[in-house]
């Protein structure tokens, strides 16, 4: 791709990636493609996941839909009215998070679906403040282990961590170092196997790890990455990485 936005993992160490085209490619860890889909929209997918069964789900932002390939057959799994899907992740129960955000570009909202029937609404904190910015920038959004509902809000220079009843437990708006001196803007997040959560700075080219409270630990900046995006973390705890503009997934092994 020539930018690269979105990779997934599947068990079997295949993964999915998308980028601002209309094909969403499976290649295995030697790089072979072993699939493509094409879209009949003329609009990139905004997001990909993949479903506990292993299907491929993703966004359809021309259609406002979120659509789930089948068996080689591609359904239309939900339908949004009045707002746009911008990310989704699949829970540890099989549940669907969709981050979206209004027409008229003033509100982003987290819904839990069970299939295509809304379970749980989040958009606001206990001051009845809005959790994420309102606008249709960049929102990344996975569950951690412990069942934390974590997003890149881009915009507001945050990752933005609920629990799994929405209530707000911290937000992260980066760390002071001398040599990451460009404003953070969190882009892709994944977690791993110790609920640690990991997020792409593309401005700074670098990946910022922290704990499940939200404290750093620290930065991977030494494997040459060059505007990293989309992330995603493998069942051994490999960081799968997008290189934007490069067109390339690097493949890291972290600190344990």
């Amino acid at each position: 791709y020539e930018k690269l936005r979105n990779v997934t993992c599947l068990n079997d160490g295949s993964i999915w990636t998308s980028g601002e085209t209309n094909d969403i490619k499976c290649f295995n860890i030697k790089g072979s493609l072993l699939q493509t889909i094409q879209k009949k929209s003329g609009k990139y997918p905004y997001d990909i996941a993949v479903d506990n069964d292993g299907d491929l789900l993703y966004i359809n932002g021309a259609t406002g839909t979120v659509n789930e390939v089948k068996n080689g057959q591609t359904e239309k799994l939900i339908r949004l009215l009045g707002w746009t899907p911008g990310n989704l992740c699949v829970t540890s129960t099989g549940d669907l998070l969709v981050i979206m955000f209004s027409k008229d570009y003033t509100q982003s909202k987290v819904v839990r679906y069970s299939g295509s029937t809304e379970k749980q609404r989040i958009q606001f904190d206990d001051e009845a403040k809005p959790l994420y910015s309102g606008n249709a920038r960049l929102k990344c959004i996975r569950e951690n282990r412990n069942h934390d509902i974590c997003v890149a809000d881009w915009a507001a220079g945050a990752v933005v961590v609920v629990n799994q009843d929405g209530k707000l437990r911290w937000r992260y708006t980066g760390h002071l170092s001398i040599t990451k001196n460009k404003p953070f803007k969190p882009y892709g997040i994944t977690t791993d196997s110790q609920s640690r959560i990991l997020t792409a700075d593309r401005n700074n080219h670098c990946i910022h790890i922290l704990d499940q409270n939200g404290q750093f630990l620290r930065f991977i900046d030494n494997c040459d990455l060059e505007a990293p995006l989309g992330l995603c973390v493998d069942n051994n705890d490999y960081l799968f990485v997008c290189e934007y503009y490069k067109g390339n997934v690097k493949k890291i092994k972290f600190l344990k």
